[in-house]
């Protein structure tokens, strides 16, 4: 004679990917259907970790293979590791299931789960000895020694591998970073921009910007992204370029221009606004990743280097003019969404962080090849 209580002999599914353990379900809280009689039900087949704790905008450029993951294979569960800094960046992404930040609770539960596969681009020591540690038959891209040397688990891995110890590789290769990393994942490349998807309200706070400054639509939006990262320096243009730039553009092209940048631009960037008013719209440096995205998200073409402000411009689909030199052109794959301007020199390609050359790679670029390449995008739009 069974004497449980029959709300105890209720069926549970932990296998769903619904499934939270701690808490009820969406589906649950919204209808107040239960496992046994759940058509949402959805068992998960393949349970994937991918660890990529890097550069925020290397983040979220990475986030180009999740729709070929999740074709790739039958009904996957995928899981992402990254730093706080980036959690934001991959909040609201219809293709993960679960993001974890690199915490406590993170490595303990590292401890316990397993996965079908487990990928790790990156070639740092934390990011390789987070892929040593999780549990899988199956790994892709880089792990940690036992020594504490970063190695490549596979052999198509030692591309991208050899292309991060040596300069002359990095200039010889031919390769987006996102066919290396489908390559030493072992997955077809298919040519998709990042995924970053802004709620309606985040949409809305970007609209009420434009409204707060009478800003109009009528008129095309130019986004100059005065900034450049910290880590590489010298991939920054010159303030002279973007002042010229800007003023060019509201002189030539009557056109309305918002300015981007971090806590080390606000200078340079309140000197631009100063000068040409209200055409001319300082959005703050300070901005957190998903605002900034949302007033990125405004522009018809932005004008950027290689920063996250690029990775945020292509996964919101803008019109591109990209400014490179000591990083690769060649690893930045713009979807057919722009041009990419370049100095004319053999040095380019170098990763320095400081360089006795005058002019540089970036100083040689001129206001004119750009602005020539902001007038081209802003005709195809026109068409």
């Amino acid at each position: 004679m069974n004497l449980r209580p029959r709300h105890l002999t209720e069926s549970i599914k932990s296998d769903c990917r619904h499934f939270l353990g701690d808490k009820p379900c969406r589906f649950h809280k919204s209808e107040g259907v239960k496992c046994s009689s759940c058509t949402y039900y959805r068992p998960i087949k393949t349970r994937i970790l991918i660890i990529k704790l890097g550069a925020m905008g290397d983040v979220l450029r990475t986030t180009s293979i999740l729709p070929t993951l999740r074709d790739h294979f039958v009904e996957p569960h995928l899981t992402w590791i990254t730093r706080k800094e980036s959690l934001d960046l991959l909040k609201n992404n219809s293709f993960l299931d679960s993001v974890l930040e690199t915490d406590a609770e993170t490595l303990a539960r590292l401890q316990v789960e397993t996965f079908d596969l487990v990928i790790n681009p990156e070639t740092s020591k934390e990011s390789a000895a987070l892929a040593s540690i999780a549990k899988s038959k199956r790994k892709e891209g880089f792990g940690l020694s036992p020594k504490g040397s970063v190695f490549p688990y596979h052999p198509r891995a030692r591309e991208l591998f050899l292309t991060g110890l040596f300069d002359d590789i990095k200039k010889q290769n031919k390769k987006t970073y996102e066919e290396l990393v489908c390559e030493l994942s072992g997955l077809p490349y298919r040519q998709i921009p990042p995924i970053l998807s802004l709620t309606g309200g985040e949409i809305r706070n970007g609209e009420e910007f434009l409204i707060r400054n009478r800003l109009t639509k009528k008129k095309p939006i130019v986004g100059i992204n005065t900034g450049g990262g910290t880590r590489w320096p010298m991939k920054r243009w010159t303030n002279e370029g973007f002042f010229r730039l800007a003023k060019k553009l509201m002189k030539q092209r009557r056109v309305q221009v918002l300015l981007f940048g971090g806590p080390a631009e606000s200078e340079i960037n309140r000197h631009i606004s100063a000068q040409f008013g209200r055409n001319g719209i300082d959005t703050g440096c300070l901005n957190p990743p998903r605002q900034f995205a949302s007033l990125l998200n405004l522009c018809d073409v932005l004008v950027t280097g290689d920063s996250l402000a690029l990775h945020i411009g292509l996964a919101l689909r803008k019109r591109m003019v990209v400014l490179l030199g000591p990083t690769s052109a060649t690893e930045i794959d713009l979807y057919g969404l722009g041009t990419k301007v370049t100095a004319d020199m053999d040095c380019l390609c170098c990763y320095r962080q400081a360089c006795d050359i005058s002019p540089n790679c970036m100083e040689s670029i001129s206001v004119d090849a750009v602005y020539q390449s902001v007038k081209e995008q802003l005709q195809s739009i026109d068409t």
